[in-house]
């Protein structure tokens, strides 16, 4: 009798160690802000629900302790529960309740951490979508609530109207980021223009192996050069292949080459001077500075390129040519030539091309003005430009024109190129192609 009544015993044990839930262990370690471990205690909270091995799990409360940080908890899988199911779990530390997250815990063979199963934090044992932790019986502070704070952020940097990505940054008169406006192959100066890096013709130009004017009869001790080489030194003077020295066989006064007594070239001697002319400024606007006049007749290209074209109703610029502080010059003149193409007929256009503020061209085609071209010339003065135009199109009478732009030329200047529809609809306006060129002055006043 004793005998099966503890076979019985062993039997039922067996049965109910068979038949306890599946459990996941979740283990880790807990932190404050100040970087010191945590202790108190997490008081886990749960309805009663029905595990996904079919046990029967009763609403309960489970009081895990947290020692130096340490939590080591194991329960039920309630993710695979029916229905699924969540468990609130309560910290508390120093005699106060700290903060209420939830759990959902999967079924795992292996050990989990608290972030592998946390879902949200609340202030209240009701589950919440996750969200940040605000301490229990505290309300969230506002930005205002905090001293400095609002003056602080905003002394901050923060996007302006041109802000844009994957270019070069800059910060507006405002204290906004924008973006830099400009060609890929520009330099971004100290004040967030853009321009050309360097004035081409500010480079120094060579000479070699110039025959220097004079007659060579063994009396005649003058020559002269077709350019005054500078600096000085960069003078190289042979006689017969020998390279003479300044000083000892000739002096050099601007272009004028005065040779010695005993060093004067006789009848069958062979003169050969190399030299470089370096451009007044060239230092200065190859480190940025202002360029000073260069004297030279090759023009020079300052931008070219196709527009892009619009459909809108307000001015909207088509492309634009900004030209760096300090490059023209008393006596340049600057060419613009400009193209453009209207598609559909439905609508009138209108087109503008500033320099600076100064509106040098503004003119209204027809719906059948399908092509528009159009030029201009600025002559720079001392007190600005006086400029001159001619425009006309398919149907657009040819219309000239002269006038005065006072604009600064010390400071970066852009040339804009716009236009706008007086109905929005299917036609467009586009700028097919403009360019902008240089001539510089052959001399100065």
């Amino acid at each position: 009798m004793i005998l099966g009544r503890v076979g019985a015993l062993g039997l039922w044990l067996s049965v109910i160690g068979w038949t306890q839930p599946s459990m996941t262990t979740i283990q880790d370690t807990l932190y404050k802000a100040d970087g010191s471990r945590l202790n108190g205690t997490a008081v886990v909270n749960w309805a009663g629900f029905e595990a996904g091995d079919t046990s029967n799990i009763v609403q309960q409360s489970l009081t895990v302790p947290i020692i130096d940080g340490n939590l080591w908890v194991r329960l039920v899988p309630s993710s695979t529960a029916t229905p699924a199911t969540v468990y609130t779990v309560s910290y508390s530390s120093d005699g106060n309740q700290q903060f209420v997250e939830t759990w959902s815990v999967p079924a795992s063979t292996t050990t989990l951490r608290v972030r592998d199963v946390r879902t949200g934090s609340t202030t209240t044992n009701s589950p919440t979508p996750p969200g940040p932790t605000v301490p229990g019986g505290q309300s969230p502070i506002l930005e205002s609530n905090i001293v400095g704070l609002v003056s602080d952020l905003g002394l901050r940097p923060v996007k302006g109207p041109g802000f844009g990505l994957g270019r070069t940054a800059i910060v507006n008169s405002s204290g906004g980021i924008e973006t830099v406006v400009g060609n890929s192959s520009d330099c971004v100066h100290v004040d967030g223009t853009s321009g050309l890096c360097f004035d081409p013709s500010l480079l120094p130009s060579y000479f070699d192996a110039e025959t220097p004017g004079g007659i060579v009869d063994g009396s005649n001790t003058s020559f002269t050069l077709a350019n005054a080489p500078s600096p000085v030194s960069a003078l190289s003077l042979y006689r017969n292949g020998i390279l003479l020295k300044t000083g000892s066989d000739y002096n050099l006064t601007g272009s004028t080459i005065q040779f010695l007594s005993g060093a004067t070239p006789q009848p069958q001697d062979t003169l050969l001077a190399s030299y470089r002319l370096t451009a007044p400024g060239a230092l200065g606007g190859l480190l940025g500075g202002p360029p000073a006049p260069v004297h030279s007749t090759t023009p020079q290209v300052l931008c070219s390129s196709a527009g892009s074209s619009t459909t809108g109703t307000a001015a909207s610029s088509l492309g634009s040519c900004t030209i760096p502080g300090n490059l023209f010059a008393f006596g340049d003149r600057v060419e613009i030539r400009f193209s453009l193409a209207h598609q559909g007929n439905s609508s009138t256009s209108e087109f503008f091309v500033y320099w600076g503020t100064t509106v040098l061209v503004h003119r209204t085609p027809g719906t059948s003005d399908a092509l528009i071209a159009g030029r201009a010339e600025a002559a720079v003065s001392t007190s600005g430009v006086q400029f001159d135009v001619e425009t006309w199109g398919t149907l657009l009478a040819f219309l000239p024109g002269l006038g005065n732009a006072v604009d600064s030329l010390s400071v970066p200047l852009k040339i804009d190129f716009q236009a706008d529809l007086a109905r929005a609809g299917s036609d467009s306006m586009a700028l097919v192609n403009y360019t902008v060129l240089r001539y510089p002055a052959i001399s100065h006043p």
